[in-house]
This record gives C-alpha cells, sequence and structure tokens, in this order.
C-alpha cells in the first residue's frame, strides 16, 4: 500500500478528521472549493475546532522519510495523480425537505475530471440506498468518459463523525465499508483497516452500506420524537418528564433518549432521504415521517411554553427582552447547521418581544450569513425578562439565575440542581 496517494474532496466537519488521520500513514492532498477554508487550515488553523492546532500543524508538514503528510488546495490540478478519491460533501435537504444532491454531483464531476484508469472513488456521505450508483456514478462516468467497473471503481464508506466529540474520533468508531466488486470491496477495507483502530465491517454491498447509514440516524430521531411527545403529554399533566425518564432509566434495558431540539446535519436531515426513497418505491414511510414531523415542531412549542411562563409572571409578552443562551446544534461545537434553535427564535418573534442571543462557541458572521440573526459571543450584562438555555455548553452550566433574567427555561437541564422556573 506504499503507492497509495489519497485525495479527500471536502474538508468540512468530515473530510478534515479524516484527512488527519490517512495523513499520519499516507500522502493525501485536501481538496475544497472553498478558498477561504484552504488558506485557514495551510495555515494550521480550523474554525470547526475539529482538529487541534498541534495536530493539524503536524500533518501539514511532509515527511519524506516515509511519504506522509496533508497538503490543503483548492486546485483540482493538484489532486491529479492520486488513486483513491474520497467524497466527503454534505448532503442536505431543501425547503421542501427533499434530498439535494447537487454537492455530491458537482464533487462527482470535480473527480471525474482528474479520475485515471483502476482509480477508486469512495464516498462518505451520507444518501439514500442507491444513490452512489444510481446519481453519483453516472456522472463520473460522463465527465471521465471511463466505464464503470471496468476503468475505475467505486465504495461506500459512511461518515460515523460526532462534531465536537474528542472522545469518539474518527479513529475510535468502527468503519463500515463496502465496494462495487468484491476486489474493490476488500481494497477499501483494508484502506480503512490500515487507520481505524476501532476496526471495520465489510458490507455485503454498497447500497447495504448507505442503508446502514441512513438508518443509523433515523433511529436516533424516532427515539427522541417519542421522548419529545412525551414531555409534551406530561406537561399538561404537571409531571416532571426529566423525573419519569430517571426513574425509567433504572430498568437496564430502557433507552436513555431526553426531549429537546433535533437539529444538526445528520439526524435533522437524514431521515428525509429515507423517507424519499421509500416513496419512490411506492411505500409511505409512516414512522419516519410521523417522528420527523414531532421533532420539527418541538421550536414552536417551546416557544410557546415560554410565553406561557413570561404570562404568568405576570410579565407583559408584548415588548418582552428575552436571552437565548446558544445556538449552535449541539453543545461545546460552533456547528451551526440545521440549528432548531433557530425555530424557537422565529416562534417568539411573532409575539413581538426583543431577542438577545449569546453563543460563546458559535461565529457571528455563521450565523448572519446563514439566518440573519445577530449574536454575542460575551454574556450581556442586563437582566431580562426571559432567559431560553437552549444549548448546554459548558459555560452556561455555572450560570447566576437571578442576576440573569426573572424567568429561565432551562430546556437542557444544565441548570438542574440549582434551578428555580426551568422547564419540566
Amino acid at each position: 500500500m506504499n503507492d497509495i496517494k489519497i485525495a479527500v474532496i471536502g474538508l468540512g466537519y468530515v473530510g478534515l478528521p479524516l484527512a488527519r488521520l490517512f495523513a499520519t500513514k499516507y500522502t493525501v492532498v485536501g481538496f475544497d472549493v472553498n478558498k477561504n477554508r484552504v488558506s485557514e487550515l495551510t495555515s494550521g488553523k480550523d474554525h470547526t475546532l475539529e482538529v487541534d492546532e498541534q495536530t493539524l500543524q503536524s500533518v501539514l508538514k511532509r515527511h519524506a522519510d516515509d511519504n506522509t503528510g496533508l497538503f490543503c488546495s483548492c486546485n483540482i490540478d493538484d489532486i491529479k495523480n492520486c488513486n483513491y478519491y474520497i467524497i466527503t460533501v454534505p448532503t442536505p435537504v431543501d425547503k421542501n425537505n427533499r434530498p439535494n444532491l447537487t454537492p455530491l454531483c458537482k464533487a462527482s464531476e470535480t473527480v471525474g475530471r482528474v479520475l485515471t484508469k483502476y482509480n477508486i472513488v469512495i464516498y462518505e456521505s451520507t444518501v439514500y440506498p442507491g444513490a452512489t450508483e444510481e446519481d453519483c456514478i453516472p456522472v463520473i462516468e460522463k465527465t471521465s468518459g471511463l466505464k464503470f467497473n471496468t476503468d475505475f471503481f467505486a465504495g461506500y464508506s459512511p461518515e460515523r463523525i460526532n462534531p465536537g466529540d474528542k472522545e469518539h474520533t474518527v479513529e475510535k468508531i468502527k468503519k463500515v465499508t463496502s465496494g462495487s466488486t468484491p476486489e474493490t470491496a476488500e481494497k477499501v477495507n483494508a484502506l480503512y483497516a490500515s487507520v481505524i483502530s476501532a476496526g471495520t465491517h465489510l458490507a455485503p454491498s454498497i447500497r447495504v452500506a448507505e442503508a446502514a447509514k441512513v438508518i443509523e440516524n433515523s433511529q436516533r430521531d424516532i427515539n427522541i420524537a417519542f421522548v419529545n411527545e412525551l414531555k409534551k403529554i406530561f406537561d399538561r399533566m404537571d409531571i416532571d418528564t426529566n423525573a419519569v425518564l430517571e426513574a425509567a432509566g433504572t430498568k437496564w434495558n430502557f433507552l436513555p433518549f431526553k426531549p429537546g431540539l433535533v437539529g444538526g446535519h445528520c439526524i435533522g436531515v437524514d431521515p428525509y432521504y429515507l423517507a424519499q426513497k421509500a416513496q419512490e418505491y411506492g411505500y409511505h414511510p409512516e414512522i419516519i415521517l410521523a417522528g420527523r414531523r414531532m421533532n420539527d415542531s418541538m421550536g414552536e412549542y417551546v416557544a410557546d411554553e415560554v410565553v406561557k411562563k413570561i404570562i404568568k409572571q405576570g410579565i407583559c409578552v408584548k415588548g418582552a427582552n428575552i436571552l437565548i443562551l446558544g445556538i449552535t446544534f449541539k453543545e461545546n461545537c460552533p456547528d451551526v447547521r440545521n440549528t432548531k434553535v433557530v425555530d424557537v427564535i422565529n416562534a417568539l418573534k411573532e409575539y413581538d418581544v426583543n431577542i438577545t442571543i449569546f453563543d460563546p462557541w458559535a461565529s457571528p458572521q455563521e450565523v448572519k450569513h446563514e439566518y440573519g440573526l445577530d449574536i454575542l459571543t460575551e454574556m450581556p450584562k442586563a437582566k431580562f425578562d426571559a432567559a431560553v438555555l437552549a444549548v448546554a455548553h459548558r459555560e452556561f452550566k455555572n450560570l447566576d439565575i437571578d442576576s440573569c433574567s426573572n424567568l429561565m427555561y432551562d430546556l437542557k437541564r444544565c441548570l438542574y440542581e440549582n434551578e428555580i422556573n426551568s422547564s419540566k
């Protein structure tokens, strides 16, 4: 495997950690169309915080003795002469929650322009079963003029990156692999097995590997939808949902899911990919879409609950000053993609309240670009009529409730031990 040269297409939350890992053993070229991103990484910094500066700077140094290291570029010429191309671009949905394969197809075109005979193209992006061979490969064939499974081959190894998680890093998560031919499958599996310390699982086909990935997050989505529905029921009964879950959790096989907002680029998106494909086969997926409807409704539900608490406190809703604590899609992570905190904010705005957003992790520029919202990265000194703790950043755990606001709605139970007016 000494002659392996890998190109990783897309240097975001998935691509960069993967490129970094492969660069410890192989020559790796990280390609991204975002010039600013490439410039940032070349300087040894990563705003996603997935790879620390010391580690990144280490792999950016080319090691002549074993020919390993990472080179980042936005020039397509730099990924010529690679023999493995790994595509790690986003797979979002459009405003109607339909799969948008545009980034994937454009990345396939890019690879097709430089592909040569006997190269292997591996996809990591989450898709519905069949997307790799039915949607992506034809793009490569058309662009390259090469024939699939004769001139070039393909694999699929779904990403399992958990943004912000420093314990379950890419090498410590078992990797599912697959290939378009038995020989290719073995090569793809061997490539990943050489760097993944947790081991690999070779799936019998690309379609099986695609299906395995898309149901991972769909399963989580449905389980969270269940506890979100429980919260709506128990709130009406004036029963503390978290206390119920804690009691039920004493049984060994009770699954420890908690209610909340379900956003991010995976759990809030992937079920729609599976649903779309199911409908193409004439099946309407009732449970999957019901779970999505439940979870997508939670932003408005949280806003309504906050307003009810404000009214009970005798505070005038119109013109009330509300502080939103956290806007990223998860705690201790700068990722704001598909964050459902925005749903809470938009729902609250319908009551003519004044919103202030504080998040020490998020990029003000990115939030402004994505959602048109202004945020603070330092805690405001003013006292608010109400505050919504939407994301459990570590900076919020010792928050002084009394000096912060008159009412605290703690969606994440971050202040569970010392809160007074938290959500149930």
